[in-house]
């Protein structure tokens, strides 16, 4: 059995409360410190426990909030509540300052108990990624979705604090059942841990990626950083000015005036920054417009169902490791990392060879592998060097061009897709062999390889949302099809998604497939306003009703009128904003799964939204 303790802590003037559960045994206990008890050294004898069984905390953003609190109590000896509340005040101010917030972060060295933070692990500490346990609680389908029960500074009574306690236990609860969800992520890192000697318990994906590069990169006696009075600072190549020239590989040419328009501007071009660069940067190729970015190119057919039969075949090429053997192809690296840069990215690739595909030493040469481009573009980052960036991307879409253009001689063949490496096409089975000549003459010309995989139909609304059945049958879903979400990505009305995709690939009735849905977790919605603004639910002739800020829902006949309220703009002071949510549809909340049945469900709705991704096709 593992030692694993789950908590959380829960702040106000007057009362500080800490729940923890067992990680594994149904084993509970609650700490308060208020006006009437102070469990403060019951706390401090209970994580002495922790420490002397080599037992770790496991939280949510508990290395940014929760234990930074216990930690002040453990250097105190004993406080009160109200200490407990300013250092959490503090700390929470302190987000809105730029760096610091650091300050109130405890080295791991300076732990009293080891923490492992399921926020961090999942990179939830990303702005683009930002996902609350709230919001966790509905993706993990909880039967509960709790909010804060009182705001924020509020004083609260004897009776208050019990509601209190309850909302911390049931806190730790969905904490617990994260946990369980995050465990393979956990045991990934233990093993990274043990081997290598190195603490990787708390960092994301990408920053295990980056920091085992380093880790290559100073074993091969290449310094990453540099040492001063201000402490380590990454190296890195600043380039006030890039002539974008300087990062295409001059071998590249086209037969197609497009594509040699496209590149002869882009050798005109020179930027002080990475970003608008591709603005509007298209090229219409045979009726097919590529779109250029700086993510990558991409270019699609829309609201088309495409299919293979006994004369067509869709094929799928897709570049392996695309970025990753761009440069380790081209000699491409940060300038100031060396060739040596473009030797250990070569090895750690082919180091990935020798490790089967699921193991933990595969995932992470994956992780290091990928990294690295993205962090190229990083101000912060010791990969830094913009001209990398720009030899990336901009060889990595002519480069496809290329491809394309090759492709596009084959009599009868149309090209599909285009995205970020790779592309799709349907041919005459009679030329297949065409399109394996001109893999095979791309593959020689550029030393990189296309991996081949056949479609057997594929349900395109655009670029970005399509579903793609493979030949060996399992599918491919993008955009508004998708519905198998990550953690910080809104699950809400997965049955539209699921039977859209029953709809377009089995020939599914719509309207009959939605309301035989078995699964009434698949219809719920959610919501969500920061603490400033609050949701509302109206009926009408009635008062409007105050709701939790995190709240679940579905579109119910005869259901109230969902509002966001959120605060004045400086144009208009004194007038707050009512915002409809699901205007003209009438909800029931959900927030505890027991009011799933008060209402019946307004299908109309949902067929109304699977309509929109299947009725478009043709």
């Amino acid at each position: 059995m593992r030692n694993d303790y789950v908590y959380d802590v829960e702040t106000y003037p007057n009362v500080f409360t800490l729940a923890v559960e067992h990680a594994e045994a149904p084993l509970y206990w609650m700490f308060e410190i208020s006006d009437l008890r102070n469990d403060s050294r019951q706390i401090i004898e209970f994580l002495q426990f922790l420490k002397d069984t080599d037992s770790r905390m496991v939280g949510f953003n508990n290395l940014g909030f929760d234990y930074p609190v216990i930690h002040t109590l453990v250097r105190m000896g004993q406080s009160d509540a109200n200490t407990l509340y300013q250092k959490a005040m503090a700390i929470i101010n302190s987000q809105d300052e730029d760096g610091s917030r650091w300050v109130h972060m405890v080295k791991p060295s300076d732990q009293f108990v080891t923490q492992i933070d399921l926020f961090k692990i999942h990179h939830f500490d990303n702005r683009a990624r930002a996902t609350s346990l709230k919001v966790l609680e509905f993706n993990m389908r909880s039967d509960s979705i709790e909010d804060l029960p009182f705001p924020v500074g509020t004083v609260l009574n004897r009776e208050q604090i019990e509601v209190l306690k309850e909302y911390n236990k049931h806190d730790v609860a969905q904490t617990k059942a994260f946990y369980h969800h995050t465990l393979d992520m956990i045991h990934f890192r233990e093993e990274l841990t043990h081997k290598y000697q190195r603490d990787f318990m708390n960092h994301n994906d990408t920053k295990i990626g980056k920091d085992y590069f380093v880790m290559k990169l100073e074993e091969a006696g290449v310094s990453c950083y540099d040492f001063g009075p201000k402490g380590r600072t990454p190296r890195q190549t600043k380039r006030p000015v890039i002539a974008l020239k300087d990062a295409i590989l001059p071998w590249i040419n086209f037969e197609h005036p497009e594509f040699n328009r496209v590149m002869n501007w882009l050798k005109a071009q020179t930027i002080t920054e990475t970003k608008g660069v591709f603005n509007d940067l298209t090229a219409t190729v045979n009726g097919f417009t590529f779109v250029f970015g700086l993510g990558g190119i991409h270019g699609s057919v829309e609201s088309e169902v495409i299919e293979s039969d006994d004369n067509q075949v869709i094929v799928d090429l897709d570049v392996t490791s695309y970025y990753p053997n761009l440069a380790i192809t081209n000699g491409f690296h940060p300038a100031h990392l060396g060739k040596d840069f473009v030797s250990i990215y070569k090895h750690l690739f082919e180091q990935r060879k020798q490790y089967p595909k699921k193991s933990a030493e595969s995932a992470m040469l994956k992780l290091a592998l990928n990294g690295v481009y993205g962090d190229s573009n990083n101000q912060f980052s010791v990969f830094y060097d913009p001209l990398f960036t720009m030899s990336i991307t901009l060889n990595g879409q002519l480069l496809l061009c290329l491809l394309a253009e090759g492709l596009m001689h084959i009599p009868g063949l149309r090209l599909i897709q285009v995205n970020t490496d790779g592309l799709t096409v349907r041919v005459p089975r009679s030329h297949k062999m065409l399109v394996d000549l001109a893999r095979a003459a791309w593959q020689s010309r550029t030393g990189l390889n296309l991996e081949e995989a056949v479609y057997k139909a594929m349900m395109v609304r655009d670029v970005n949302n399509y579903i793609g059945v493979f030949e060996n049958g399992s599918t491919k879903r993008k955009g508004a099809y998708e519905y198998n979400m990550g953690w910080h990505q809104n699950a809400g009305g997965l049955v539209i998604a699921k039977v859209a995709e029953k709809v377009l690939v089995e020939g599914a009735p719509i309207r009959e497939t939605v309301e035989q849905w078995p699964d009434i977790m698949d219809f719920m919605l959610r919501t969500k306003v920061p603490r400033s603004s609050h949701l509302a639910i109206e009926w009408e002739g009635q008062q409007p009703q105050k709701i939790q800020n995190t709240t679940r829902y579905y579109i119910a006949k005869g259901g109230g009128r969902l509002f966001k309220w959120m605060p004045p703009l400086a144009k208009k002071p004194g007038e707050w904003r009512k915002i409809g949510v699901e205007s003209g549809w009438g909800v029931q909340v959900c927030n505890d799964i027991k009011d799933a049945g008060k209402l019946p469900v307004d299908f109309d709705y949902y067929v109304r939204e699977v309509e929109k991704l299947c009725l478009g096709l043709a």
